[in-house]
């Protein structure tokens, strides 16, 4: 019976506890009970949204970027600088997050020692804020303004074959034609989109500015390696490490080159991945150290090369450079290749043929015996040898006999004889000479002499028709 009691009295606890929890939620609540609707109701009708724009506030920071939000990062700075700053925290945080972790931010380099101008600075514009100050910026920071503090690097720079990206397109009939013709196709408007958004993007443009000093939409922005500041001043540093960081180790590791040195006609990154350098770096690169200072950054820190390692880094006796053509022997992109024998940076031979070689044998020789570089450059050698004898003055001798009987269409890109001949050296023959010296072997092959030799029949079968024939093959 006892048992019983309990039962019911437990029964009749739930039962009021149900109850009570019930009647506070209906308490709490604004709205009023639900009324059930017969089937017959119609549904009620939508309400349409509310015409009064909403405006989202967000509390955007740049992340936690330090062990407490109270670490100073503004020692040392002038008042305007640290107004950026704070500023740009909630406008652009990327920018501020990338510079806080940036050498430049652990020294106290500020946005006015790199955007700052003088006044008469034709580039010269004022932030909202700074109206009535003598303080003037600009978006643009040319590598004059690098060179107040990295000198060497800038003046290394104006000796490579990087500092004509730009000059030398802007120079040359054929390519302004290429792109603005054929492949803008004398459109009014847009007819300079392949410029802008394709080889600007590479080899730079000559930045123009508006009436209020602000660069121009079609020239800017441009990642391309040999703009041309409104100073003169030709380059671009971020190309390799980028704003705002500008992290060393981003330089280093492939992946920095590749945005240009990659396609048809200079797979440069595609010929690393086939090479056994690039076949250990894909293994283990990750683990390699990357942030080593700039001339000390040596085997043992990785277990291969990357392109800057060969072409720019300190290693054994030499220094660091940025003189991408300091090291080389050939020029291995012209249309025939020349052992390289020139101080102009405008000259398609700039560098030094056998100091270039030199050099980089002391770059192979860190990880490799004095008789495997010799032997690898050896067979790299044999292949431009026979590029430039057996397909390209061959190739090139037709040409030129076609071009003595009239016998050439006026528009190359619609001469099937001139776009194999402008295939073979641009793209197959630089395949098969980069390839064999950088070690890539299918590169050489399958994509350079393999591909050579079919160009070369077919345009011996062209030149033969039209020799033969006084004319010039129907379509």
């Amino acid at each position: 019976m006892q048992s019983y009691k309990r039962s019911v009295l437990l029964l009749i606890s739930i039962v009021l506890g149900i109850l009570v929890v019930g009647s506070l939620a209906a308490c709490s609540s604004n709205e009023a009970p639900a009324v059930p609707q017969a089937a017959s109701n119609p549904a009620p009708t939508a309400v349409p949204p509310s015409p009064k724009t909403i405006v989202v506030e967000v509390d955007r920071n740049a992340g936690d970027l330090a062990a407490t939000n109270k670490l100073a990062i503004t020692r040392g700075m002038d008042e305007v600088s640290q107004q950026c700053i704070e500023c740009h925290k909630d406008e652009s945080p990327g920018i501020v997050n990338d510079w806080r972790e940036s050498r430049h931010g652990h020294v106290s380099v500020s946005c006015l020692d790199c955007h700052g101008v003088e006044k008469n600075d034709p580039t010269a514009t004022q932030h909202k804020d700074l109206i009535g100050t003598d303080v003037y910026i600009s978006v643009l920071v040319p590598p004059s303004r690098c060179a107040d503090c990295h000198p060497n690097e800038v003046e290394q720079f104006d000796s490579s074959g990087h500092h004509r990206g730009a000059l030398q397109i802007e120079g040359k009939e054929a390519m302004q034609t290429l792109m603005f013709v054929h492949e803008g196709r004398n459109n009014p408007e847009v007819g300079g989109a392949p410029k802008a958004t394709g080889c600007n993007q590479c080899h730079g443009v000559r930045i123009e500015l508006d009436d209020q000093g602000n660069p121009t939409p079609d020239t800017w922005p441009a990642a391309g390696i040999g703009t041309i500041y409104p100073d003169g001043s030709v380059g671009n540093c971020s190309v390799c490490h980028t704003r705002h960081k500008f992290d060393i180790a981003e330089a280093r590791k492939p992946i920095g080159c590749a945005s240009c040195h990659l396609g048809p006609d200079h797979p440069n990154i595609e010929i690393y991945e086939n090479s056994k350098h690039g076949q250990i770096y894909a293994a283990e690169g990750e683990t390699w150290k990357w942030d080593s200072a700039p001339d000390a950054w040596e085997p043992g820190d990785y277990r291969a090369p990357t392109c800057a390692t060969c072409h720019m880094s300190g290693i054994g006796e030499l220094s660091t450079t940025h003189n991408v053509s300091e090291r080389l022997y050939w020029n291995l992109w012209a249309p025939r290749s020349a052992m390289r024998d020139s101080n102009d940076p405008m000259s398609s031979l700039t560098g030094h043929g056998e100091e270039g070689r030199a050099k980089m044998e002391l770059v192979c020789e860190s990880c490799h015996t004095s008789r495997h570089t010799q032997g690898f450059f050896a067979q790299g050698d044999s292949a431009v040898q026979l590029y430039n004898e057996s397909y390209y003055d061959p190739a090139k001798q037709m040409l030129n006999e076609l071009k003595d009987k009239d016998l050439l269409k006026t528009n190359p890109w619609a001469d099937e004889f001139q776009k194999l001949y402008y295939y073979l050296w641009h793209h197959e023959g630089r395949r098969a000479r980069q390839g064999a010296l950088m070690g890539g072997p299918d590169w050489t092959h399958w994509h350079g002499f393999f591909d050579l030799q079919q160009d070369l029949y077919r345009m011996k079968d062209i030149y033969n028709y039209r020799m033969t024939n006084g004319k010039i093959e129907e379509p």
